[in-house]
């Protein structure tokens, strides 16, 4: 019997390991064509002596590679929807405010504006989680659905709560990123700076998903004819 089963176990676990590889590529996938693209586009200052001609270049560069990040976040959208069979409330919230900031961006060509896309992303997040958390609402539970099996009620509420305060965090982080760096600066920080403090904060709560029930897949690694 477990050997019968074994190979069905492991395609499980092989599926997995590929949405979950694929779930970064989405959610990362637009920042990194943003940065590469304005890595592109980016006029060099060196040999630009004028300041009012680097000025509009710079502008013009920044407009270009927001088009990009507005193209990749919806295509990454449509890979989530094909590949996934859905598309998450936290992606479908972030692109549509990719759209309309980087539009405003285009518009204007005021790069603060798609610069303030992530406080304002963070913020709504955070405020409406812990808001949730006052009202002993798991709001966290339904943007990230069934990302943690087995895990009760409280546990959920706690997550929420944890995320909400990070959340408040990260957009407090972006405005001092934004006044202290240069536009390129504030993008490569995105990768440098938000990344590793996500996976940080993840694991960093993980003794206490533990407490409240996560399912690491104990029981899937056992024999079944134990």
């Amino acid at each position: 019997m477990a050997d019968l089963e074994t190979p069905q176990t492991e395609a499980s676990e092989a599926k997995k390991a590929g949405s979950s590889w694929l779930s970064v590529a989405v959610d990362y996938g637009p920042l990194i064509a943003f940065l590469i693209s304005y890595r592109i586009f980016a006029p060099d200052a060196d040999a630009i002596e004028d300041d009012l001609v680097l000025a509009a270049l710079t502008t013009k560069s920044i407009v270009q590679s927001t088009g990009v990040f507005i193209v990749a976040a919806m295509i990454a959208l449509a890979v989530s929807k094909w590949r996934l069979g859905k598309v998450s409330p936290m992606l479908w919230f972030s692109t549509a405010l990719i759209v309309v900031f980087g539009g405003f961006t285009i518009w204007t060509g005021d790069q603060r504006i798609i610069q303030l896309k992530p406080t304002v992303l963070y913020a709504l997040f955070g405020v409406a989680l812990l808001g949730g958390f006052f009202m002993g609402r798991a709001l966290l539970k339904i943007l990230l659905e069934a990302a943690f099996e087995g895990l009760t009620d409280e546990g959920w509420l706690k997550l929420s709560r944890n995320w909400g305060v990070f959340f408040l965090f990260l957009a407090g982080v972006n405005e001092v990123l934004v006044a202290q760096l240069s536009f390129e600066g504030w993008l490569w920080a995105k990768l440098w700076v938000f990344l590793p403090l996500t996976f940080l904060f993840t694991f960093a709560n993980i003794p206490m998903l533990l407490k409240h029930g996560l399912d690491i897949g104990q029981n899937d690694a056992q024999d079944p004819a134990d």
